[in-house]
Formats: structure tokens, C-alpha cells, sequence
């Protein structure tokens, strides 16, 4: 269940990392993504012409509104603040069928497509849009 207010959701979200640093790869995407397959669910919050202004971590967190775009950009925060060798240049992309996914490079690891799942090499996209590590570094951390 989500938590109510902003402190809890901070604590578990790091209580989250701290859990995932450790363990294998596909589990620790595969709890990443559960986890925020979790937060309660809008169909508009975000949208990608206005990603200048999208908000941090935390005030993701605080602002508790997660459309696909808002729920992919926390998997990807998340991800990047593991700083795991085995999960770089990890990326949220918008594709031409209005999907809003995180890939993982040469994996096939997929996330925010499915809550139990976080692998599809049967997934032919094309990307109008990308977010990647790097960006988020250098904007947020």
C-alpha cells in the first residue's frame, strides 16, 4: 500500500534503495518496479513538452500524482540513485505508441510496462523522446 504522507513515501523509497543495492539485477528491477507500480494513478500529471520543468525526486514524491510519464521518471530516479555498475545509462522514453518506458541498455529489461514484469524482447520501439542518467545526474544529483 502507498504511503499517506510525504514522510513515509521518502522513508520507503529509501528503504527501497536500500533493499535493491544489494541484490541480483532483474530482482532489484523487478521490486523497483512493483514498488512504483503502487502509487496511485492519474491519466494526466506529466507530459513530455514540459520535461524543463518536471519535478525533482522528492517533490515528486511530495506532489504524490503519477501518470505513466510521473511513475517512469520515478523508476528512473530510483535507478539512478543506486549508481550500480550493472544499471547505466538506463533511460525513460516516450515511444510513437504513447508509451512511457524505462529501458535498460543491452539488456532486455523494460520497465513501467507491466507490474510483474520487467522483460520484453519482443517490443519493437520507436522513440520520439528520451531522459537519460546522464540528464537526471546533471540536473537533480
Amino acid at each position: 500500500m502507498w504511503a499517506k504522507t510525504f514522510d513515509q513515501r521518502l522513508n520507503e523509497w529509501y528503504s527501497l534503495r536500500t533493499e535493491v543495492s544489494s541484490i541480483g539485477l532483474e530482482s532489484s528491477l523487478l521490486t523497483i518496479n512493483a514498488w512504483w507500480h503502487t502509487a496511485p494513478w492519474t491519466a494526466y500529471y506529466m507530459h513530455w513538452d514540459d520535461c524543463e520543468s518536471w519535478p525533482d525526486p522528492w517533490q515528486l514524491l511530495d506532489d504524490n500524482v503519477f501518470c505513466d510519464v510521473a511513475r517512469g521518471l520515478g523508476i528512473l530516479y530510483t535507478i539512478t540513485m543506486l549508481d550500480r555498475e550493472d544499471v547505466q545509462n538506463a533511460s525513460l522514453v516516450h515511444t510513437d505508441d504513447g508509451y512511457n518506458l524505462v529501458l535498460i541498455p543491452d539488456t532486455d529489461y523494460i520497465l513501467n510496462w507491466d507490474k510483474d514484469s520487467v522483460f520484453n524482447s519482443n517490443l519493437n520501439l520507436k522513440i520520439q523522446r528520451r531522459l537519460t542518467q546522464s540528464q537526471i545526474k546533471q540536473k537533480y544529483l
